[in-house]
């Protein structure tokens, strides 16, 4: 009987020590996991257009971390922000991010470049409009025109800043318009859908340069060339940084949020972001917002 009660107690003390074993192992993964991985919900502006991949190696090498890109509309990314998952925003839609830091979600919102939206549309240009200074009254006359149009229609910051386009030409358009096409889809496949169906639609300029050789049926309506030629200040695209509230959720990063803001905003990250495209497309596709 002895020998049995002192088995038991032996296989009592290896489980216990066996549990105790696992849970600190998960304990230090969930720390390990917490300290290097970055979650970045951003706009499919930044992914499409490559200046992620273009600066994100850079930070992953200097701090040993890893960066988890979610890239979303900017109404998307900031319901990740709202439930905790994710641990930093890029974003586009500034009346938006400020509700957000008003409410506590954020703890700050940094701007940190610009580049600007424009109109493309079908070569042809059935509605008339290419050249047009004013992208409001480009769409009055698309309208007017019954020409089609794609819309996002994600809540992304593109399609915030189309909605606010709508209302300053004292336009609703309702998605049972046979005119008006809302895809819920990401900027590059609005884009493609534009191109395979002569539909007018608004766009980050940066996205449109990058891919330009896919959308050989689509051409620069109103906006210009490049940013200085733009003559609608409505058409202007301001990008921020936030850091998730850490209160939001125990999994959110803050300190690492931190840094990557800082490292954002350095000369060095800024002039990575001024150069980017400048080689292959004769501009540069964003603009460093701190001087």
């Amino acid at each position: 009987m002895r020998q049995i009660n002192t088995n038991i107690r032996s296989i009592s003390v290896f489980i216990t020590s066996l549990l105790v074993l696992v849970a600190l192992t998960t304990g230090c993964n969930n720390t390990a996991g917490q300290n290097t991985t970055l979650r970045l919900a951003t706009t499919t502006s930044t992914e499409n257009s490559g200046l992620l991949q273009h600066i994100l190696p850079e930070f992953e090498k200097q701090l040993a971390v890893t960066v988890e890109v979610i890239a979303v509309g900017t109404g998307q990314a900031i319901a990740l922000g709202k439930s905790g998952d994710a641990d930093v925003l890029l974003v586009h839609a500034p009346d938006v991010e400020d509700q957000f830091i008003a409410a506590g979600h954020g703890t700050d919102r940094q701007n940190f470049m610009y580049n600007d939206f424009i109109i493309v549309g079908p070569k042809r240009d059935p509605a008339s409009i290419q050249g047009m200074s004013s992208a409001a009254q480009a769409m009055t006359t698309i309208f007017t025109a019954n020409e089609p149009w794609a819309s996002r229609g994600d809540e992304s910051g593109t399609h915030i800043k189309e909605n606010f386009l709508w209302s300053v030409a004292g336009i609703e358009p309702l998605a049972s318009d046979s005119w008006y096409f809302s895809l819920g889809q990401g900027m590059g496949a609005t884009l493609q859908y534009s191109n395979e169906t002569d539909s007018y639609t608004l766009t980050d300029r940066a996205t449109y340069l990058t891919q330009s050789d896919l959308l050989p049926f689509l051409d620069i309506m109103v906006g210009g060339q490049n940013i200085s030629d733009n003559p609608d200040s409505n058409l202007y695209n301001l990008y921020s940084i936030i850091p998730v509230n850490p209160s939001k959720s125990i999994l959110v990063n803050h300190k690492l949020a931190l840094q990557f803001v800082d490292w954002l905003l350095s000369t060095e990250t800024q002039h990575r972001i001024a150069t980017f495209g400048v080689s292959q497309l004769g501009q540069p596709i964003f603009y460093p917002f701190v001087r």
